[in-house]
């Protein structure tokens, strides 16, 4: 079975027991304005708050009321760093001009590195204006960055700074192959050899107009070039948060030692109103499968949901959809065994779920690993590559490899998963991995020690005349 970073028992007792009693602390937390990035964020920030923790969440204006709910208090990020997400077509304008790596590097550069001066001077104001004692940012949000390589020159005038994996590790390794193609591990001298000439492909040639975008705007902002690889700064972070557990991962033995795996986090699910007519259906007599393009990618339904009710019209099981919001006349005339809804509550859903098809979003594959559904999984867009490969590698589900599956390919991947009962047990196996993790107790721990490792090496304040 795959599997590594092992996760210490008691770990997070350990790191608590090093937290002084009642040590409440004031923390800044920073996310780029994403749904999948933002939903994590709040998420913590509740917990936080709940601990008796001061709370700021930085991010994106449209996210205030969800913020303002967990107790925490909201800031705004400003410039083009405030976008709606729900219009990304408005903020990536030419996105369909690119495939593959081409368009993971257009995302990169339009919403992760050209927002950073206007992210910079948000997280500069809070800094000024809130004196959090330690700062936790979405590993995506880049805005932190002129602080982190201030310390690197030994020029620490800022609080400790922390990130927290939303999206599926990224970290340059002669054991992978680089972030964004989504290929498998391959074992052996062999392996590393192809990982190593991908890696200085991808970050000599294909990444370089991105590496030298992100070096020129941290000196228009007086700081120095990037010391590492634009889509390593899990390595530039002085801890770095990985959520998930660490058997969806493929192993490093060349890992940063500044990376822990801290579990998943699973935000509460939103109030989705009564549950619909047809929800007693759900009753275990035939399997369901569930299927979705999540709130963002679901304009155009016929990539993924189209194709799955075509493909299982035929299937003695329930189909059940979820279009993110998007209107269920949309879909047209439902085959006999389907049922749709704009929204379901996932936490009541997955329990009745026995196959899961996705385009491959994080958080979503995490929310159904943590209840032991496995997964069909059809991205090839964003980081939806790299997340689809850990399915197939982890042994929890089928990769498609592609983000627009035939009817039958989704028919065969679903066939495969509920004939064979190793995908189903690989996930229960991550579920109880992740039921083992306190992941809400390990971020604060991590946050707490790294609040009184920074106090203990301030200086002593000047006696008073």
């Amino acid at each position: 079975m795959p599997g590594v970073h092992r996760h210490a028992p008691g770990a997070s007792a350990r790191l608590a027991a090093s937290v002084e009693e009642n040590h409440m602390s004031n923390y800044l937390l920073c996310s780029n304005p994403i749904q999948g990035h933002v939903a994590p964020i709040i998420a913590i920030a509740r917990d936080l708050v709940e601990r008796g923790h001061t709370v700021t969440v930085l991010t994106g204006s449209r996210f205030r009321d969800a913020v303002e709910a967990t107790g925490a208090a909201h800031r705004s990020l400003g410039g083009i760093a405030d976008y709606d997400d729900r219009e990304m077509q408005d903020h990536l304008p030419d996105r369909d001009r690119y495939r593959g790596i081409a368009k993971l590097q257009y995302d990169v550069q339009t919403i992760f590195i050209r927002t950073v001066p206007d992210q910079f001077a948000a997280v500069e104001s809070a800094i000024e204006e809130c004196a959090p004692d330690a700062i936790l940012v979405e590993a995506a949000f880049a805005g932190v960055l002129p602080l982190l390589l201030d310390g690197r020159r030994g020029v620490v005038t800022h609080p400790p700074v922390l990130a927290v994996g939303v999206l599926p590790f990224s970290q340059s390794s002669a054991d992978v192959a680089p972030y964004g193609l989504g290929l498998l591990p391959r074992p052996g001298v062999l392996g590393r050899v192809r990982n190593r000439l991908l890696n200085v492909l991808v970050q000599r040639i294909a990444f370089r107009a991105t590496q030298r975008l992100a070096n020129e705007l941290m000196h228009s902002l007086g700081r120095p070039s990037l010391p590492s690889f634009v889509l390593d700064l899990s390595r530039v972070h002085e801890r770095f948060l990985q959520l998930g557990p660490s058997g969806f991962e493929p192993p490093r033995r060349d890992l940063t030692p500044t990376v822990r795996f801290v579990g998943t986090v699973l935000p509460p699910a939103p109030a989705t109103g009564p549950l619909p007519e047809w929800w007693a259906e759900l009753d275990g007599s035939r399997a369901v499968v569930h299927v979705t393009q999540g709130t963002i990618d679901n304009k155009d339904l016929d990539r993924l949901i189209g194709p799955t009710l075509a493909g299982l019209a035929d299937r003695d099981v329930l189909v059940v959809v979820s279009t993110g919001g998007r209107p269920v006349a949309e879909l047209g005339e439902l085959p006999a065994n389907a049922r749709a809804a704009e929204f379901l509550p996932y936490d009541l859903l997955m329990t009745k779920t026995d196959v899961f098809i996705t385009n491959a979003g994080y958080g979503g594959t995490q929310f159904a690993l943590s209840h032991g559904v496995p997964i069909v999984a059809a991205g090839d867009t964003e980081d939806k590559p790299e997340v689809s490969m850990r399915v197939e590698w982890s042994g929890v589900g089928v990769n498609l490899r592609t983000g627009t599956p035939t009817a039958e390919a989704v028919r065969d991947g679903v066939d495969r998963v509920l004939a064979d009962a190793s995908f189903t047990d690989r996930a229960q196996e991550l579920a109880d991995a992740i039921a083992g993790y306190d992941t809400f107790g390990l971020i604060e721990g991590e946050l707490e020690a790294a609040v009184l490792a920074h106090e203990s090496r301030m200086p002593a304040a000047a006696p008073a005349e």
